[in-house]
């Protein structure tokens, strides 16, 4: 009942910061984030927060996720890419609104630990990969809609991933060197290029090249 309440409290709270969208707020309300974090913050789950998941890597505040798939403009006959699978909660948000999810990792552990919470909310048109986002799917391109849960620090976003967007497909993705000055950016293919329109301030950790060196331990 707590968290019950707790979870009303967030809607409201997502409601009155701007999220419209009556289809991303009821996929919110359907995707029990306390699946999602460590047992020790179960009681912060629906606090407007980022919380740690382990390997240097934080599970989004509710807002920000509800306004990045908001400004993703999903609908239930979308192909997705989700660069930056995390915990897992993003994808579930977003599998409850998409035809399929296609969702990478570069942290094995943290994949794993994703695939047994799509499992257990039987999320059936999720499919996980573990391997590098900046590189994309392109096995499974063109996708309508990819969202990138990680800051791109160059001016523009990875060649790989605009290439595996199809024509009047959405691209959203966080962009800046300096954690304190990055902007959602949203990026919208046509037949003569992309369009670029800057959303609203935010902090990711950044999107970086390769797979994790296993030697080296997590960053």
């Amino acid at each position: 009942m707590i968290l019950e309440a707790r979870r009303i409290r967030l809607l409201m709270k997502l409601r009155r910061s701007g999220v419209t969208d009556h289809r991303v707020l009821g996929a919110i309300e359907r995707v029990p984030r306390e699946l999602f974090v460590p047992d020790a913050f179960e009681d912060q789950a629906y606090e407007d927060i980022a919380l740690p998941i382990g390997l240097g890597q934080t599970i989004s505040q509710p807002l920000v996720v509800a306004l990045m798939t908001q400004a993703l403009m999903v609908d239930e006959l979308h192909k997705v890419l989700e660069v930056g699978t995390g915990s897992g909660y993003q994808g579930a948000v977003l599998a409850k609104l998409c035809r399929r999810l296609y969702t990478i990792e570069r942290h094995r552990d943290l994949l794993t630990v994703a695939e047994g919470r799509f499992e257990k909310l039987r999320l059936h048109n999720v499919t996980t990969r573990h391997g590098d986002g900046m590189a994309g799917w392109p096995e499974q391109a063109p996708f309508q809609r990819i969202l990138v849960t990680a800051a791109c620090g160059t001016s523009a976003p990875p060649p790989a991933l605009t290439d595996q967007l199809a024509v009047g497909g959405v691209l959203v993705i966080p962009m800046g060197d300096d954690r304190r000055q990055q902007h959602v950016v949203r990026f919208t293919r046509s037949d003569s290029g992309l369009e670029r329109e800057e959303l609203w301030p935010v902090r990711f950790v950044p999107l970086v090249p390769d797979l994790p060196d296993a030697a080296a331990g997590a960053p």
